[in-house]
């Protein structure tokens, strides 16, 4: 028998309707309870509003308002607990290299 899995706090931010429906439609019906951005300053919005931390953020790095490294360091800087889970529109290995430098409490 499967072990149950404690829901999280998830945070999905995409520009991309169907990717941004299908990672929250997924975790939500894993019992998750997920919050939704569809650009870089939604993103940081629901950040610093939450009631209680994510414990998971899936970002993508391309969006309309933000297609670097700053986006994660500002979540980084809010939610320095969560965990981030990059989701790179391309395979930019420059791009995880560069997310892998970023000092611990900006990763």
């Amino acid at each position: 028998m499967p072990k149950e899995l404690t829901p999280r706090a998830v945070l999905v931010i995409d520009d991309e309707p169907l990717i941004r429906w299908a990672v929250s439609e997924g975790l939500s019906q894993a019992g998750h309870e997920v919050v939704i951005a569809s650009d870089g300053d939604g993103g940081l919005r629901a950040v610093a509003t939450a009631q209680r931390p994510f414990d998971v953020v899936f970002l993508d790095l391309r969006l309309p308002d933000s297609n670097d490294l700053l986006l994660l360091t500002a979540i980084r800087t809010w939610a320095p607990r969560s965990a981030v889970v990059l989701m790179p529109a391309s395979h930019r290995p420059d791009v995880v290299t560069e997310a892998y430098r970023l000092p611990e409490h900006e990763r």
